[in-house]
């Protein structure tokens, strides 16, 4: 007995599996392309909503909270992002936004625990400059401070 037939009924639900997935496939490829979001994907590549479009989003933010699931429960982590107008101690004052629209000003009183990054080097709140652009991450056990000198 040959190999094809001893296995033909293994054989017909493989064949029948790839079928019906690439039957599916062309479906929610040929859905996901109408509407407004086609006309973007089209517009910008096949990147529109996968991780370079959502890394895209995620360098223009200037505020945000977010809720991650933790081994505990649930965790808020919230992130500033800015250019810094003052340093005064552990208070640093940033500016979200851009000129155009209308910025707005947040003080900061950043923990002594705070880990402080300068131009990729380790620092200090008072190495920090007016004019340098810096993210600011606020999880539950640490922030972070990154700071860089604007191009």
């Amino acid at each position: 007995m040959s190999l094809i037939a001893k296995h033909s009924r293994l054989l017909l639900v493989a064949v029948s599996c790839v079928a019906l997935g690439a039957g599916a496939s062309a479906i929610a490829t040929a859905g996901a392309s109408s509407g407004s979001a086609g006309k973007t994907a089209q517009r910008t590549g096949t990147r529109s909503l996968r991780a370079g479009g959502v890394r895209r989003w995620s360098r223009r933010a200037v505020h945000g909270d977010l809720v991650i699931a933790t081994r505990t429960g649930f965790a808020t982590v919230r992130f500033d992002r800015g250019t810094i107008s003052s340093v005064n101690g552990q208070q640093l004052t940033i500016t979200e936004g851009i000129r155009q629209a209308s910025p707005r000003t947040v003080i900061l009183t950043v923990p002594a625990n705070a880990r402080v990054r300068d131009n990729r080097h380790q620092a200090t709140m008072s190495d920090l400059k007016d004019g340098q652009r810096v993210l600011v991450i606020r999880a539950p056990k640490r922030t972070f401070v990154i700071a860089h000198t604007a191009r």
